[in-house]
């Protein structure tokens, strides 16, 4: 039990120190639950229903969670937080589809290793899919991951009636390693841990 702890702990700290290792390339559906897992937000695209770019993509960043920061806690699903009076939010309500990319660029990862964003050893994952508001049962759970990481969230105006919202993945692709892009599965990225 006392090796157990001392593993667990360790691994808590490795994390705070931005010390996590990534999974080895050839485990892409790992990899994808890693990036996500240790990312606070993403760059989410999707088709503009603004006048004069309806149509074309239209990319902006979103804080997002796939549950609380701890090695081993995230559910693989990304979380996030929105209002109506958001601009993507306006193009989602007319089509929900969209596109999410996170990226190690944004840990402590690729510079202690001097990994441009860009060098795929920086790894990154593209998923596909559309947004959708959280059921009452999933509340408490996407709360729980995105104040957890976020908790000025909890503090932001309410009359801007903000809910829960979910990506809900269809495809995923990592680029993690040179030689191109690795399709995964939903059902492979859900069945492992970061």
């Amino acid at each position: 039990m006392a090796g157990v702890l001392f593993l667990c702990a360790a691994a808590v700290l490795l994390l705070a120190a931005g010390g996590a290792v990534p999974p080895p390339p050839e485990e892409a559906a790992r990899m994808a639950r890693f990036v996500l897992h240790n990312c606070d937000w993403g760059a989410l695209a999707t088709l503009s229903a603004q006048e004069g770019l309806r149509g074309h993509p239209f990319a902006n960043i979103f804080s997002l969670s796939d549950g609380p920061p701890e090695p081993f806690s995230g559910s693989g699903v990304p979380y996030l937080y929105l209002t109506d009076m958001e601009i993507s939010v306006k193009d989602l309500e007319i089509n929900s589809n969209a596109s999410l990319t996170v990226s190690l660029a944004q840990t402590p990862y690729c510079k202690k290793h001097g990994y441009d964003p860009q060098n795929p050893l920086c790894a990154h994952i593209i998923f596909c899919g559309s947004i959708v508001k959280v059921k009452d049962s999933e509340v408490g759970l996407a709360k729980k991951a995105l104040f957890s990481r976020h908790p000025e969230m909890e503090n932001w105006p309410k009359d801007h009636n903000w809910f829960f919202a979910k990506f809900n993945i269809t495809n995923i692709w990592v680029l993690d390693y040179f030689g191109g892009l690795k399709i995964v599965t939903p059902e492979e990225y859900y069945s492992v841990k970061p």
